[in-house]
């Protein structure tokens, strides 16, 4: 589709013609001109409110000046799981009817933007049965389950240290190096941290490369900060003691952030509390609490060291301008509760311990629930986009995270919707088979719009399924089952969904639900109903 080359500055040059856009209108005009560089960076279980740019704590200038330069979306959805995210972020698809595990029956980004000419790289959590390699990507260096321990991901003791902290002790975690699978990795070196080394592999793979004539696709999915709760006892230092004053402090902290910010508008709520109150807990038990978020922000700070580490390599490569950086979340902040070494505090090898339901409840600020569920706590995920020669924010760096003058945005979005903003960017088209088995057409929609500061057309429907978590989005009326039920709220009105309108619009309801069980009939390969 197009050829490029890297000049002595890095930058890239397409030598296809411009005639394509006058054969072909759909084609966006980056597809016969330059192909960017891209880098999608997906954290894990991080809570909506918890980076800089939304409110939170957490000290995060590298990412804030994404959003300052770039483009934050208020209203962007995953599906509040971690391996159904990536299998919809990957493919364009709904999991369910492509194959939620293995992505069976889509094609995923490597595959795609490999047609046009992308050397396509992951390096983090994979979470899905086969490897990247053998799914269109050319190197891989991670985690290819679903969550593991930071420092030791094997179950031998380094020397000097005692039994990384596990899940289950029955359970080796996969680990993969390229092609080679290992079950229970143990990386000699005592300074091994997973968020380091997923970025000194992908900063490796940019230097080896920086002579290509090709452009880059750098996936970057972290573990961080999924539990265990691990991290460097010189980040937890810069927070310890910063969250005595409790949840419900905190969590009204961020949500007067947010107003002043424009993340949240005027009819947005503070949900009630999850947990119990914070002075109903014992001074010794505060400070446990204090130490648990200590070690949960930490992570997320070192996401933003490392992610500052790999954006220098990008500027000293030349490719800067023209490399498009996606940075989001794959779930809301998780409650659940493996905490199998209870007598050791987070922080270290030994340890496996996770955030409570009370911190959980303040990182989805003001929203419900958490993840594993449809409610928006689970589902909705901050989304910053950069890509300079685009997104044009505010000029000055300012160091005021609370007055960050980037752009913002209401208009809904969904992670199908990346795959499909891929393709009109580079001009790809979605294979329709892979591997001999025919590949279900996509259902996302550009962003593109929506970058250039447009009006985009929206989805009919959105819809979202885990185990007996059920949702679908018609516009602003959204409906939930989380049980027998189906709940109804309208996110216009009440975006913070305090306010259950099913039995007052029970055609409304019946009209969603219809439309979620035939979806789910069709994911399911069932044949609809007369």
């Amino acid at each position: 589709m197009f050829a490029t080359r890297r000049g002595s500055g890095g930058t890239m040059f397409c030598l296809c013609c411009v005639l394509l856009l006058c054969f072909d209108s759909t084609k966006h005009l980056f597809a016969a001109t330059e192909a960017p560089n891209v880098i999608l960076i997906m954290v894990d279980d991080m809570g909506y409110s918890d980076i800089g740019c939304y409110g939170g704590e957490v000290q995060t200038p590298n990412i804030d000046r994404l959003a300052l330069h770039g483009l934050r979306f208020t209203q962007f959805y995953n599906t509040a799981k971690c391996h159904t995210t990536r299998a919809e972020l990957l493919t364009g698809n709904y999991a369910y009817h492509i194959g939620d595990h293995d992505m069976k029956y889509g094609a995923t980004l490597g595959e795609v933007l490999r047609t046009v000419g992308y050397r396509t790289l992951v390096a983090g959590k994979w979470h899905q049965e086969t490897l990247p390699t053998d799914r269109g990507f050319d190197r891989y260096y991670g985690l290819a389950d679903g969550c593991c321990n930071f420092f030791n991901p094997g179950t031998k003791a380094r020397e000097g240290e005692g039994v990384p902290g596990r899940k289950a002790t029955n359970r080796l975690r996969r680990w993969a190096i390229e092609d080679q699978v290992i079950m229970g990795y143990t990386n000699p070196d005592p300074s091994f941290y997973t968020t380091d080394a997923f970025t000194d592999y992908a900063i490796d793979r940019l230097e080896e490369y920086k002579h290509e004539t090709k452009p880059f696709l750098l996936y970057l999915p972290y573990t961080a900060p999924h539990y265990p709760l691990h991290a460097w006892p010189e980040d937890i230092a810069k927070y310890r003691g910063k969250f005595k004053v409790g949840w419900d402090v905190i969590r009204k902290q961020r949500f007067g952030r947010m107003k002043e910010m424009g993340i949240i508008g005027p009819n947005h709520q503070l949900t009630d509390r999850a947990s119990k109150a914070w002075d109903e807990l014992t001074e010794q038990q505060q400070d446990q609490e204090d130490l648990k978020m200590a070690v949960y922000c930490a992570m997320i700070d070192r996401v933003d060291q490392n992610l500052g580490r790999l954006f220098d390599k990008v500027k000293e490569l030349g490719d800067w301008e023209n490399t498009l950086i996606m940075f989001l979340s794959d779930n809301g902040a998780c409650s659940e509760q493996p905490n199998t070494t209870p007598g050791i505090p987070p922080g270290t090898v030994e340890s496996y311990r996770t955030v409570s339901v009370g911190w959980a409840n303040a990182s989805n600020t003001p929203y419900r629930k958490f993840k594993s569920t449809d409610y928006e706590g689970g589902t909705r995920t901050p989304f910053i986009v950069h890509w300079p020669r685009v997104i044009k924010g505010n000029v000055s760096d300012r160091e005021d995270r609370q007055n960050l003058d980037g752009r913002l945005t209401g208009q809904v979005g969904h992670i199908v919707d990346i795959s499909a903003t891929l393709r009109e960017i580079t001009g790809a088209d979605y294979p329709a088979e892979i591997q001999g088995r025919k590949t279900k057409a996509p259902v996302g929609l550009s962003l593109m719009p929506i970058f250039e500061g447009k009006q985009r057309a929206e989805h009919k429907e959105i819809y979202w399924r885990f185990n007996r978590a059920n949702a679908v989005r018609q516009g602003n009326m959204k409906a939930i089952r989380a049980g027998k039920s189906w709940e109804l709220y309208d996110l216009q009105a009440d975006p913070s969904e305090t306010r259950n309108l099913a039995k007052f619009q029970p055609e409304k309801v019946k009209e969603l639900a219809d439309k979620w069980e035939l979806w789910n009939a069709d994911a399911l390969g069932k044949k609809k109903a007369e």
